[in-house]
């Protein structure tokens, strides 16, 4: 969505234009459903109140959109943030994480160097379902914008240029975000794994 798209819309969802909400939501509800999924790894159901949530916070706070701030798809982004942490709370996640976390401790072999990047890890190790819960517990712990970034060039696949044209941002700007969130997510992840820490010591 280019830029002066972005600030039609937004100048219609202050308004509480019905046409503009259409028209946010056929632009953003299947990709924050996809992403909401894949961070979350919750069922359908859980997926779909998080969303439904998203929009309806959205409405309430239109007027607090301010496109200097911002695209609207980061803005949007913020308010799920805020809404999947909600859902996690009421899911009691704490209890998976400090499984995933003993099962990480229980592995034989270099889990440390791929969690740095200095190696690769093997495909059972990439394919467990541990492991994608303690990568969805990270990026939680992230701030909203490299969640964003992360998810979009590691989870939908996009390229720098593509993401750049999302957030109405430069492409270098992009690729420098993108290098401080990984190395975000590696320091975090590691802190995470780290035996004996909870979630909310992290925090």
């Amino acid at each position: 969505m280019d830029e002066e798209t972005q600030r039609e819309l937004a100048e219609g969802l202050r308004q509480g234009k019905r046409e503009a909400w259409v028209r946010l939501y056929d632009a953003y509800a299947e990709r924050l459903w996809r992403d909401v999924a894949r961070l979350t790894g919750a069922r359908a159901d859980v997926v779909a109140d998080v969303v439904q949530e998203t929009f309806l916070a959205a409405a309430r706070n239109a007027r607090s959109f301010d496109p200097r701030r911002g695209s609207l798809w980061a803005w949007l982004w913020g308010i799920t943030r805020k809404q999947a942490a909600m859902q996690r709370r009421q899911q009691g996640r704490f209890d998976a994480i400090n499984i995933a976390r003993r099962w990480w401790h229980g592995l034989n072999g270099r889990k440390e160097d791929w969690a740095t990047g200095a190696t690769e890890a093997p495909a059972q190790v990439l394919a467990a379902r541990e492991l994608a819960t303690l990568v969805r517990a990270t990026l939680a712990e992230l701030p909203g914008e490299y969640q964003m970034l992360l998810a979009a060039k590691y989870m939908d696949g996009r390229e720098a240029e593509q993401i750049a044209g999302d957030l109405a941002s430069s492409l270098s700007a992009v690729r420098s975000k993108l290098a401080r969130a990984r190395h975000a997510f590696r320091r975090k992840f590691l802190r995470m794994t780290r035996s004996g820490s909870s979630v909310e010591e992290m925090r």
